[in-house]
């Protein structure tokens, strides 16, 4: 997918987990990247590497301003959206900045990409809008109740795009991201994702904690798939696959024992002398589900998307990037 001329692309939360693969991605291809973020939960050392690079820009700043939203999508041809703060529990235990970032922060951004012309905004949203539905797989288009402030400032964010997709003609792409996962993820904090939480500890020699008795499934999609559905969004010429939303995730339901069991043999292959420790296991936490599977035939037909690699594949590349940074120093994961 070359691009004719240089475009220019916005990626905010650039410097974060996700946004640094797509900075990443987009500047190898050719394109001008802009970074915007405010470093609350991104780290320079994940762009840092681009830095040199006459192709990007980085920009630091919040998208609870509104100014800093507009200078950042000056010019822009499309923005990529990553700017918020995830978590299920610091939702719960944070709601009224969960909004602001999350609502007024993407309401902002949303604003600014419409002023400035842009020709596209591509937005992540989450599969947690799906709330206690329980069918799976998921279906865009069936919704359950939603069960905590993030999972409501998500579907918040959806219903802003599709208002200003009809009221101004800005056109919008929204992807319900499903447990991504990959390398630069952040293992520490209290809010850290799952996988990159119990790949450090397993290495640390700790216990990993399950909430529940294992049992709970989730979707996880690699990284990779995500940065190139976002590719996939920006250059699509489908106009039924404008001004809609989409899973963006494996199609492939595991458990979170199968998950344990999947790191204990990739570790093993590592270092065969890895001492594993026994999982915890303790209550279910509040506003988490207990199943997640999408179902990714709407962004096969209009996008033209096919996860590139499973979930198998993706644990043992995450767990072998993530060995590797433990041999140089653990300090640095």
């Amino acid at each position: 997918m070359n691009i004719d001329s240089p475009q220019k692309i916005l990626v905010t939360g650039g410097a974060g987990f996700i946004g640094s693969h797509l900075c990443e991605h987009f500047v190898q291809k050719g394109y001008q990247v802009v970074c915007l973020d405010n470093f609350s939960t991104g780290y320079l050392h994940n762009i840092k590497h681009l830095l040199d690079s006459p192709n990007f820009k980085l920009i630091e700043g919040d998208i609870r301003n509104f100014e800093t939203c507009t200078d950042a999508a000056q010019q822009v041809d499309f923005v990529l959206h990553h700017a918020a703060l995830g978590s299920v529990p610091r939702s719960i235990a944070n709601p009224v900045t969960t909004n602001e970032v999350n609502v007024s922060g993407f309401l902002n951004m949303l604003t600014a990409a419409k002023n400035q012309g842009a020709k596209r905004f591509v937005y992540a949203s989450s599969s947690s809008v799906y709330g206690d539905s329980p069918t799976l797989p998921k279906i865009e288009e069936h919704l359950g109740s939603a069960l905590s402030p993030y999972a409501v400032s998500k579907l918040t964010g959806e219903l802003y795009a599709q208002v200003f997709s009809k009221t101004y003609g800005l056109e919008t792409i929204g992807l319900r991201y499903f447990n991504v996962f990959g390398p630069r993820q952040d293992p520490n904090g209290a809010y850290a994702a799952v996988i990159p939480k119990f790949i450090k500890l397993l290495l640390n020699g700790e216990s990993p904690v399950v909430n529940g008795d294992g049992s709970s499934s989730r979707d996880f999609t690699f990284v990779k798939n995500v940065v190139k559905v976002n590719e996939l969004a920006i250059l699509s010429k489908n106009q039924a696959a404008v001004n809609s939303i989409f899973n963006v995730a494996c199609g492939q339901q595991n458990t979170i024992n199968q998950l344990i069991n999947l790191l204990h043999k990739e570790l093993l292959v590592f270092n065969q002398d890895i001492k594993l420790q026994k999982t915890i296991y303790q209550e279910m936490r509040t506003g988490d589900i207990p199943h997640s599977l999408a179902s990714i035939e709407k962004a096969n037909k209009l996008l033209d998307y096919n996860p590139e690699i499973n979930f198998e594949s993706g644990i043992a590349l995450t767990v072998k990037w993530f060995s590797e940074i433990y041999v140089k120093s653990i300090s640095t994961i």
